[in-house]
């Protein structure tokens, strides 16, 4: 009897340890969170790499996430919806790119009167009620790669902007923070055009912008990689012999490769991966108990020629496969 019972205190005891070391890293209590995450695209390398973030955090924690999103960085209203739809499921936490800030508002609304923390990433919106903001500064990060062409082009030249859908606030800023960096410079701003963040938009808004100004263009600025590829794709195609600095935006694996391979001049380069990764990461310490700031900023970096090398072997440890 008296084996037996010592048997099941140092049992009992075990038992406690385990307990307390699985609450200890966060484990046990998150395995029963649901967490959804609704993004502006999914059609993209840069959304492709947020939803990589996402899965490593979600096999991290132990929690169960849905990835979705429309269909186009252009359908504010199926995201609108697809938003709606996730606050009548049973879930813990909702973390969103917006695609339209502003009008997305009414359903984060409906959020907090279920019970639902919101945690936005990629886009911030004016709503007080948000956990936090995780993301790039994007105006800051336009200023960058504005002064990154004043670095390159010191005598000045013929800029085109290519961005992203009208009215959406990150591709706002992004375009304003380049704009006024250059503003005060012999760069001069031909045309501002949207792509919608599409690879063949912008393919087609190149063409047409190199007919309206043959000859007269020396760099294009792209708010995202997709557009910037596009761009380079009509410049390629138009076998135009003079050098058309394209910079574009994200970091994204394809523009990497672009750049290793002589293509694009450079992207200013986020932390997709780390974007979504910490999406869920917060969303957690949230769910948790655990006071978070407002906004936690993801830095930025030029990548070209000099750095992309150490910038692709990064890649390639997200990816899983040589680039």
């Amino acid at each position: 009897m008296k084996v037996r019972a010592r048997f099941l205190m140092v049992l009992s005891v075990l038992l406690v340890l385990c307990l307390a070391m699985t609450s200890f890293n966060g484990v046990s209590a998150a395995k029963q969170y649901k967490i959804s995450v609704v993004l502006k695209a999914l059609n993209s390398d840069y959304w492709k790499t947020v939803a990589a973030g996402v899965n490593a955090a979600a096999t991290k924690y132990g929690v169960e996430v849905s990835i979705i999103g429309p269909s186009a960085e252009t359908q504010v209203m199926e995201q609108f919806n697809m938003l709606q739809d996730q606050v009548t499921k049973n879930i813990n936490a909702l973390v969103v790119a917006p695609l339209r800030p502003q009008a997305t508002i009414p359903v984060f609304d409906q959020a907090k009167k279920a019970n639902i923390p919101v945690l936005l990433i990629d886009t911030n919106a004016a709503w007080d009620d948000k956990v936090t903001f995780i993301g790039t500064g994007n105006y800051n990060a336009g200023k960058k790669a504005g002064e990154y062409f004043l670095q390159k082009m010191p005598k000045g030249g013929n800029v085109i902007i290519i961005r992203g859908a009208m009215g959406d606030a990150t591709h706002d800023e992004r375009a304003n923070g380049f704009t006024d960096a250059v503003k005060s410079s012999k760069i001069k701003i031909l045309e501002i055009q949207p792509a919608d963040s599409e690879r063949g938009k912008g393919m087609d808004v190149m063409q047409n912008l190199l007919q309206s100004h043959p000859d007269k263009i020396d760099g294009v600025y792209c708010t995202n990689d997709e557009m910037a590829l596009g761009a380079l794709r009509a410049v390629t195609t138009a076998n135009i012999k003079k050098k058309i600095m394209i910079v574009g935006f994200d970091g994204s694996p394809d523009a990497l490769k672009s750049i290793r391979d002589g293509g694009l001049t450079g992207t200013i380069k986020q932390d997709a991966y780390g974007i979504g990764y910490e999406g869920i990461e917060y969303a957690v310490k949230c769910l948790n108990g655990e006071k978070i700031e407002k906004a936690i900023d993801v830095p930025t970096v030029v990548v070209d020629k000099a750095n992309v090398k150490q910038n692709i072997t990064a890649a390639e440890k997200i990816v899983g496969h040589k680039l």
